[in-house]
């Protein structure tokens, strides 16, 4: 049981981490799953299609609605594992050609952007050369030139964005594994 002194400190920590506050907090955690699509699942005639033809290749050829319904679902977890690699694959193959995956700015701080801005605007109104806009640097220049070594490096810079997707990965593959070992219960008690 705990004592007071631990309850206390329980309800001072949960009053600590209550979430985003402030409006635009609650904007930007309120996007957090709509970032990439991964967390929707999937549907149409296509995945609907493919999902039939999976769940009938696990389950054989059966009679019982329950084997299907859940060979349907291992086949569904399939598919979602499917499109979660394809997704991280996608974004390692993004940074191999370009470098990264978000464009630089040619600017370091907004101060900047608007100082070289109202600079263009003066040489406008006084009929003189614009200054010219900064050019950034290429970061697809810094990657090496070999195949392996590129998608390594490629790699190493996705990283972080690969660690968050590793959950929707394991959801997956943990709804395909648990369906299709009742799959096999099912299977086995015939």
């Amino acid at each position: 049981m705990a004592t007071e002194k631990q309850i206390a400190a329980n309800r001072a920590n949960a009053a600590k981490s209550t979430g985003p506050r402030t409006a635009a907090g609650k904007k930007r955690a309120a996007q957090n799953s709509f970032q990439h699509g991964l967390s929707v699942r999937l549907s149409g005639l296509e995945f609907t299609r493919q999902r039939e033809e999976l769940a009938h290749q696990m389950a054989g050829d059966t009679n019982s609605e329950l084997e299907l319904e859940v060979a349907r679902a291992a086949a569904e977890g399939d598919l979602d594992l499917g499109r979660v690699r394809a997704f991280k694959a996608g974004l390692i193959d993004r940074v191999n050609v370009t470098g990264c995956l978000v464009p630089p700015e040619p600017f370091k701080t907004k101060k900047e952007h608007t100082k070289h801005f109202n600079a263009k605007l003066r040489a406008l109104k006084r009929f003189d050369e614009p200054p010219s806009d900064p050019i950034p640097i290429n970061p697809a220049d810094s990657l090496p030139i070999s195949q392996a070594e590129r998608t390594a490096e490629a790699t190493r810079r996705v990283l972080p964005q690969l660690l968050k997707l590793t959950r929707y990965e394991n959801d997956a593959a943990s709804r395909r594994d648990r369906n299709i070992k009742t799959l096999i219960r099912l299977q086995s008690r015939d």
